[in-house]
């Protein structure tokens, strides 16, 4: 069975756009794939943190793996600051990683433009990345467009290892999501859905009380024409609204269209909620369960068990391949 390795960072609410362009996916891909689900503490640290809210956020996204419905007994969920091999083999990929080619990444561009103080971790963020990934022989990485660089380093920093230190790692495959995947600002439908949004209207977290988001979905961005109609350009707005339903609904555009002919966006906006929160609730209900119980500590410590084991073989052959310790 192929493996998978995916990871997000604890660094504020899980929204909407995290969940489907990326954790509802891990559900499905749990059932085709041997798959890894990593909570990456050490790259939230990129940048500053409060020490409270930042283990609070770990344990949050440990919880949020499980109550969407990733089997423990199907895959291996760990916190990535519990298998010391991720750090160890990140400092071993700086070593053949190149200045230039780090100060490239659009991530580092966008996140070091105009400040006066930038973290070396953050310059050294896709080496970090590459070992997460490269460390339990992974054969596909699902990822958004905006990673897709990060992962090419990936393959390009596994060649570069295997040339020179002998042929250990497998070169991963990139899987980029499918269209419609990618959710939009509700209030401005030209940016992506960001947790770090100001504006708490444009965003909808999974965590979120279900009258704010049925008020967040109903005064989203939308346009004067009142029709509901699929047209990424000239109806962005609606667009939008129109994939988030589309996802959580099971039906295409064109059925969505013909459901709402003749209606307005007021309809639209309340029966999308409804569809919204049949799926959330649910969620929210099983994290409760979750959040402060023996059972997530239990399965996030088998994780790490199961994580560290693999991770500690592929280090040894890492060390071995360029001649660090003592021993063969």
């Amino acid at each position: 069975m192929k493996r998978i390795f995916s990871g997000i960072q604890p660094s504020g609410s899980v929204t909407l756009g995290n969940y489907i362009g990326a954790m509802k996916q891990f559900v499905n891909l749990q059932n085709e794939y041997d798959c890894f689900f990593c909570i990456v503490d050490q790259h939230a640290i990129t940048v500053p943190q409060d020490r409270l809210k930042l283990r609070k956020n770990i344990k949050t996204l440990a919880a949020l793996y499980l109550a969407i419905g990733l089997d423990p007994e199907k895959n291996t969920i760990f916190i990535q600051s519990e298998v010391p091999a991720h750090a160890q083999a990140g400092w071993i990929l700086q070593s053949i990683s190149y200045i230039g080619e780090l100060e490239r990444m659009t991530q580092f561009k966008d996140k070091s433009t105009g400040k006066e103080g930038v973290s070396a971790a953050l310059l050294t963020y896709p080496p970090l990345m590459a070992a997460d990934i490269l460390l339990y022989g992974t054969d596909v990485v699902p990822v958004g467009e905006d990673q897709k660089q990060h992962l090419e380093l990936t393959r390009d920093l596994a060649e570069r290892f295997n040339k020179k230190h002998n042929d250990i790692f497998k070169i991963p495959e990139i899987s980029l999501p499918t269209e419609g995947a990618r959710i939009m600002s509700l209030q401005e439908p030209s940016k992506k859905m960001s947790k770090s949004d100001p504006n708490k209207k444009a965003t909808i977290a999974l965590l979120d009380d279900p009258k704010q988001i049925e008020k967040n979905i109903k005064s989203a961005v939308t346009d004067s024409e009142g029709i509901v109609r699929y047209d990424k350009e000239n109806k962005a707005g609606v667009s939008n609204l129109m994939a988030i339903y589309s996802i959580f609904s099971g039906k295409t555009y064109k059925e969505i269209e013909e459901l709402y002919e003749g209606k307005g966006y007021g309809d639209f906006k309340s029966d999308l909620a409804e569809v919204v929160l049949a799926e959330i609730l649910p969620i929210q209900e099983r994290y409760n369960e979750l959040i402060d119980s023996p059972e997530l500590d239990e399965i996030l410590d088998r994780g790490a068990e199961k994580a560290n084991k693999e991770a500690n073989k592929m280090i040894k052959k890492m060390y071995n391949g360029m001649g660090l310790g003592r021993k063969s």
